[in-house]
């Protein structure tokens, strides 16, 4: 019997993608805190696909030694706070409530795909956007960013490029020799997607300021996002309450972990309970977004309106802490880190 045990405990140490858990690390402004600021989050499916979600205004530029390998980044709209019109001036400056920011005249979402030769996930409007940025970054003579010659890609790409989908459109990337792929669904967002203006052109800015007027990019969009361990996350965006979560998201994606941006324009911090009990039901939700400073010590501070907003959550509820890694397993669990 202690023989065929130490087979099989040797059997299993052969086989390391047993550890099926996906990864998740927020990089915000201040190490170890959940602050104002804060958006962008990394993710690591086990087969070693990384991808940022909404690079935003916490980045220290394209090469941020926080970030590592970058196969795809993902852009849910065009405010200024998640396709980052500034970039951060260096990991824990400023204050948790305002954090030190400089500009970045070609965001922080072209910076991060031109540096880590990436595939950008987002509209075709948007990402039209950003394929001018890059080409900016890097120059006259090089070759142009164009969206991906198919659906399903395998991660590292020759080149950066593009997903090519809308609303409801599904894009896979792969990594080499893995057996499956991650897949990336875009789904509705209750929001507006006005460009940062600083991003646009002097002559255009002055067209749009004569008419009081502002430049969208179509829709804003979620994600739905289907991990190669079985782990389905819904990352909302910036969004008000809307039926989908309910119909298509719970329903028909069956999404086990929700992703949740707060902040006060859409509304969450007073709807998210209904959405998240009534609708979502997810197995567990992380808050980002919270336009507060939310920790203090690495802490939830007593007073704040998420603090408030944890105590109606049904599901277990965790804060995306800067630099902080949390792992998932495929019921949407959190099994380290939370």
């Amino acid at each position: 019997m202690r023989i065929a045990c130490a087979a099989f405990a040797l059997l299993l140490a052969a086989f390391p993608a047993l550890a099926q858990n996906v990864k998740i690390t927020p990089i915000g402004s201040h190490p170890g805190e959940l602050c104002a600021n804060d958006r962008a989050i990394i993710f690591e499916d086990p087969t070693g696909v990384r991808f940022l979600y909404d690079a935003a205004q916490n980045v220290t530029g394209g090469n941020d030694p926080r970030l590592g390998a970058i196969h795809l980044v993902l852009l849910s709209h065009m405010h200024g706070d998640h396709v980052g019109d500034l970039k951060l001036k260096a990991p824990g400056e400023g204050t948790c409530a305002n954090s030190a920011r400089v500009p970045a005249p070609n965001s922080t979402t072209a910076e991060v795909v031109a540096a880590k030769n990436a595939v950008l996930v987002t509209t075709r409007a948007m990402a039209s956007f950003i394929h001018n940025k890059v080409e900016a970054i890097r120059g006259s003579g090089s070759k142009p960013m164009d969206f991906c010659p198919t659906l399903a890609v395998t991660v590292p790409v020759p080149a950066a490029c593009s997903s090519r989908i809308d609303l409801g459109g599904a894009f896979t990337a792969q990594a080499e020799g893995a057996k499956q792929g991650v897949e990336f669904t875009i789904v509705y967002s209750a929001h507006v997607n006005d460009v940062a203006p600083s991003l646009l052109s002097k002559a255009q800015q002055d067209v749009l300021k004569a008419d009081g007027a502002q430049l969208g990019y179509g829709p804003p969009v979620g994600f739905v996002v289907k991990f190669t361990n079985g782990l389905v996350a819904h990352l909302s965006s910036d969004t008000a309450i809307f039926g989908d979560m309910k119909t298509v998201i719970h329903d028909f994606h069956k999404a086990n972990l929700a992703v949740i941006n707060l902040g006060p324009n859409p509304g969450m911090f007073q709807s998210g309970a209904y959405a998240i009990n009534d609708l979502l039901q997810p197995a567990s939700v992380i808050f980002t977004h919270v336009n507060e400073a939310a920790t203090e010590g690495g802490k939830l501070r007593a007073n704040t309106q998420t603090a408030a907003l944890m105590k109606q959550v049904e599901a277990p509820a965790y804060l995306a802490i800067s630099e902080r890694i949390m792992e998932f397993n495929d019921k949407g669990k959190c099994v380290s880190g939370c």
